[in-house]
């Protein structure tokens, strides 16, 4: 289990190349180098055992693969169209947040032989970076991946992937995606490859359409800027946004009308039932979003409006977490999916979830609060005993020893004015050794990245970071359509971007130690989808929607900020069984 054939695009096993080189030690010989296929077999072996390749980790050697994997996937980014088009089946996963732990459950249990060897279609619908401690690790192999399998791998684009926020170390702190950055390769290269990664975030899709029937995107439906009705509607609209977009700040270049498409779809929320009675305009469908700022939030006319204009059936997208992974909404045609369990206020038992389509078919995959993997979450386990003090301090910076700190470490942090802070406070002071003084002295380190050769293409050998490419501007001074700055990240009521860390992962859950989740269905037979497009023959109705709860009672899911969403008459318990 776990193994791939040929070592480029696997998912997460170590791979082998006795099958096809017949040497013990060919391997290793496939690991050195600066070929592309040298860079995903390494950046796959990481995956399958981040643990065992901390030294890597911490390299110049991840710093030049992360500078050359880069320049691949932008230039495979920048080719696709603002919204791509693909059939079923498909897996859609929502954040991420640079939680290397719950990406390894996907990877586990949906291609635990490896995406090119699992059927059907791989569907990011962003937020990739900040607030976990693995962000770097995530990036790097889902770059990888979409490498491998551009045509089957799909990263759109969320709020955490533009500058204005994966930037924002004063709010983030040691979880800002900067801040790990530099920490891990020192200021001056460290800030270099933040800034290219964010170049690569501005060629990422704002939207995915599967099966001409399902409509994808991080936070939600953007406004219309020209005649809904005319050819195209939005989708028309998200086709025209520039393929290379800053959108926070955005660049010169950007039009002010298509900046806004931009943001709406990666910052706005369905309304609440309160907001559809006092805020939302009854002639668009619209109104201002509980998160302040210039972000939107989008009612049940915006959303019938929307499906009907362009012959659509649902509405997909993330942005919001919710304890079991997925939720519904907006008459169970809005499904939210969130794909981590963690940093987010969700409780001891929060689950990660995904949805497989499956052409007539809609399947919620979870991961329980009982599945244990590789990951360590307590300071005194077992499996650290031979472990030196710097081992563990360098494992708790790649975020693969998970912590959480007391009320009193908490409540100090808070009260000088930090938004969250982890036991490995005093840890993070600490800079990684490697990568200290080379990198701020001057630009030879960052020299050093420019000189790589690749040994699979002629063409960028021994190209610079801003060789060989269109140089674009973003316009700092501009006012972007959403201001990150003033948006609350956690709105009275609502779940999203909450960080309460007084909930210890090593506590009792009330299911035996272990963690443990009631089964729970969400029987869809009541809702209308006679409109739906079919591509085979009507077979039947959807089928039930699998999903796991904490408790022994099964409550009503919502999808909204503030949790108000009211969908009973298409939400019905009919399983109480234990897994």
């Amino acid at each position: 289990r776990g193994n791939s054939i040929g070592g480029v695009g696997m998912g997460n096993g170590a791979t082998t190349t006795a099958t096809t080189t017949g040497h013990p030690h060919a391997n290793d010989a496939l690991l050195q180098g600066n070929s592309t296929r040298a860079i995903l077999r390494r950046i796959t072996e990481m995956f399958s055992s981040p643990a065992d390749h901390v030294p890597y980790l911490k390299s110049d050697q991840f710093a030049k693969d992360l500078h050359r994997l880069n320049k691949k996937v932008r230039a495979v980014l920048e080719d696709e169209p603002r919204c791509v088009f693909l059939q079923s089946p498909a897996y859609v996963f929502g954040d991420i947040h640079g939680n290397l732990e719950d990406l390894h459950f996907f990877s586990d249990n949906i291609w635990n032989l490896g995406m090119s060897l699992t059927a059907g279609n791989f569907v990011f619908l962003g937020d990739y970076v900040d607030r976990g401690m693995s962000c770097l690790e995530c990036v790097a192999y889902l770059f990888a991946m979409k490498l491998s399998l551009p045509h089957k791998v799909f990263l759109l684009r969320g709020n955490h992937e533009t500058r204005d926020v994966n930037g924002w170390e004063e709010h983030y702190g040691a979880r800002s995606f900067i801040y790990q950055c530099q920490e891990r390769f020192g200021q001056t290269v460290g800030f270099q490859l933040w800034n290219e990664i964010n170049e690569t975030f501005d060629r990422m899709p704002l939207a995915a359409v599967i099966d001409q029937d399902i409509f994808c995107v991080h936070g939600g439906i953007p406004r219309p800027i020209s005649d809904p009705n005319a050819d195209g509607g939005r989708i028309r609209d998200i086709l025209n946004v520039s393929k290379v977009a800053g959108i926070n700040p955005p660049y010169e270049h950007e039009e002010d009308e298509y900046q806004q498409v931009a943001s709406d779809c990666i910052w706005s929320d369905p309304a609440s039932e309160e907001q559809e009675r006092t805020s939302v305009d009854e002639e668009t469908g619209y109104g201002d979003s509980l998160r302040g700022g210039g972000a939107i939030c989008f009612g049940h006319k915006a959303v019938s409006d929307f499906l009907a204009q362009q012959g659509f059936s649902y509405i997909m997208r993330a942005h919001e977490a919710h304890a079991e992974g997925v939720a519904v909404s907006k008459g169970a045609r809005v499904f939210t999916v969130f794909s981590t369990s963690k940093d987010h206020n969700q409780g001891n038992n929060a689950m990660a979830g995904c949805i497989l389509i499956d052409f007539e078919k809609m399947q919620v995959i979870n991961r329980s609060p009982a599945y244990r993997n590789q990951y360590i979450h307590r300071r005194d386990s077992v499996s650290l005993a031979m472990l030196s003090e710097q081992e563990i301090t360098e494992r708790v910076q790649l975020g693969l020893i998970t912590m959480v700190p007391s009320t009193d470490e908490q409540e100090k942090y808070e009260d000088d004015g930090h938004e969250e802070v982890g036991d490995d406070e005093e840890y993070q002071e600490e800079e990684f050794q490697a990568f200290d003084e080379e990198g701020d002295e001057d630009l030879d380190e960052l020299d050093s990245l420019n000189s790589i050769d690749d040994d699979d293409d002629d063409d960028d050998s021994g190209v610079g970071l801003h060789e060989g490419k269109a140089e674009y501007t973003l316009d700092t001074r501009r006012k972007s359509s959403v201001d990150p700055c003033n948006t609350t990240s956690s709105p009275e009521k609502s779940s999203h971007d909450n960080h309460d860390w007084s909930v210890m992962d090593n506590e009792d859950d009330g299911y035996g130690g272990n963690g443990g989740s009631v089964s729970k269905r969400i029987n869809f037979s009541g809702v209308d989808s006679s409109s739906r497009r079919r591509k085979t023959k009507k077979k039947s109705r959807f089928s039930s929607i699998s999903e796991e709860v904490e408790g022994d009672e099964v409550d009503d899911e919502d999808s909204t900020v503030n949790g108000d969403d009211d969908d009973d008459a298409n939400m019905e318990a009919i399983d109480d069984t234990h897994l």
